[in-house]
């Protein structure tokens, strides 16, 4: 695994118009907020084209991951799967399913899936079958609109984040995103969060897990690191994937407690922060809202200093059934 990875780039291209079913939900058509001007620099993983329907010129490069359905010839197709499931493929440029991947941090395949609201979000690991066609437990836990990433690179290609909606049916309410905060709880563990990102430029940020008041030192290699930082931008959820400095064997980098990432988010406005850690074999998710520039932009919540523990400020399950902050709580 690379060191860190540093995210930058951003040109913000209209939404993705995608029709396909599957089991339990249909594809729906996100929300794109405003377009903003982009950036000179190029972006990390899954760059597209500024139609929303993905590109091969060069605008391609400066779009953050998951923007788009369909990248470079490659698109991202939910398929028809039993309840309980969540399958799709991904097609090449040749129009037929992918069967050829390399293993990136550990895995051929990445599927991460957030509420549009991001009180929800899962990351896990689907099997392929032969003819291309991945399937996992659905990881939509409950009602309303999710955005589904899966994260890969096929063999031969470049490294790609593809995005499509999905919406599973049901009453839902809507939940505001929780303000801002340094420190978060889960299962027991407590995460805090030094460092502030900053609209276009790189930022280093440090992530210290305690448990019980005492730093954690043994923490477990997950995904080929000690931490893995998923960032998802409020109103697109642009998809930022950040890797950690060092990695496990490697003779300088130590398990625990701190887990350093250089960052760059793409523009100003709120962030959630999603921190997967292993430790005493269990996989937990740490959540964080984060601002980059501005803390009084439109839609940015109010900053919360010192949060109460089960606050939804401190905790990292806003989310009844989202899965995270429950004891216990694994991926796969």
């Amino acid at each position: 695994m690379n060191t860190a990875t540093k995210l930058s780039g951003f040109a913000l291209g209209l939404a993705v118009v995608f029709g396909a079913t599957y089991g339990v939900g249909r594809v729906a058509d996100p929300v794109a907020p405003p377009a903003e001007a982009p950036h000179d620099a190029t972006g990390g993983h899954g760059n597209g084209g500024e139609d929303g329907h993905g590109s091969d010129n060069g605008a391609a490069a400066h779009l953050p991951g998951g923007l788009l359905v369909s990248d470079r010839g490659y698109t991202l197709r939910p398929v028809d799967a039993p309840a309980g499931q969540f399958a799709f493929q991904v097609t090449g440029p040749d129009g037929r399913a992918v069967t050829a991947y390399d293993v990136a941090h550990d895995k051929r395949m990445h599927l991460i899936v957030a509420r549009r609201d991001l009180s929800g979000f899962r990351h896990v690991h689907p099997e392929m079958a032969p003819d291309g066609t991945w399937r996992v437990d659905s990881p939509l836990a409950g009602p309303g609109v999710w955005r589904a990433f899966a994260d890969f690179t096929p063999t031969g290609g470049e490294a790609l984040t593809l995005g499509v909606d999905v919406t599973v049916p049901g009453a839902l309410t809507g939940r505001p995103l929780p303000a801002p905060a340094t420190s978060t709880t889960v299962d027991g563990y407590t995460v805090t969060l030094n460092g502030a990102p900053e609209p276009g430029r790189t930022a280093e940020l440090t992530l210290t897990v305690s448990r019980a008041g005492a730093p954690v030192t043994d923490l477990e290699p997950y995904l080929g690191a000690y931490g893995h930082l998923v960032a998802l931008r409020q109103g697109d959820l642009a998809y930022l994937h950040v890797h950690p400095h060092g990695e496990p064997g490697d003779g300088r980098t130590r398990p625990g407690p701190e887990v350093s990432f250089s960052a760059e988010m793409p523009s100003a406005g709120a962030y959630r922060l999603y921190l997967d850690f292993k430790h005493g074999g269990v996989v937990r998710t740490a959540e964080f809202t984060v601002v980059a520039g501005s803390p009084t932009a439109p839609g940015v919540p109010a900053a919360t200093s010192s949060p109460t523990a089960g606050t939804p400020a401190a905790t990292s399950s806003p989310t009844a059934g989202a899965d995270h902050g429950v004891p216990g709580h694994g991926h796969d």
